[in-house]
């Protein structure tokens, strides 16, 4: 059992930033596709951005401020977010998808963000 794990949350005024951080116990970046989802209260937990092995996904709500990259020697993908927002405020999630392979992704335990106006 692959596990994800998460830091980096914490609390930020409006136009600040915050680097989120997930490290997971094993070397699954060459057959997993990492994520990063929020789950904001009262809403569906929703994908903000992802990174395969040679592209990235980016939601519309964050393209241009949030930034998701990869260090394979240190074996941690990371969630870099400027310009933060009061509606950027969720619980974000790391996530591990095996293409192919439904049923057998990982999820993080979650990393709280809060963006005050």
């Amino acid at each position: 059992q692959v596990q994800l794990v998460e830091s980096g949350g914490g609390k930020v005024q409006a136009g600040g930033s915050l680097r989120l951080s997930c490290a997971p116990s094993e070397s699954i970046f060459s057959t997993h596709i990492m994520g990063w989802y929020r789950q904001a209260p009262g809403k569906q937990r929703e994908l903000v951005a992802s990174i395969a092995v040679r592209s990235t996904y980016y939601a519309d709500s964050v393209k241009g401020r949030f930034t998701i990259s990869r260090d394979n020697a240190k074996n941690t993908v990371y969630l870099q977010m400027n310009s933060l927002k009061p509606e950027d405020t969720a619980v974000y999630y790391c996530n591990a998808d095996p293409p192919g392979k439904l049923g057998m992704e990982y999820w993080g335990k979650g990393t709280l963000v809060t963006v005050s106006s």
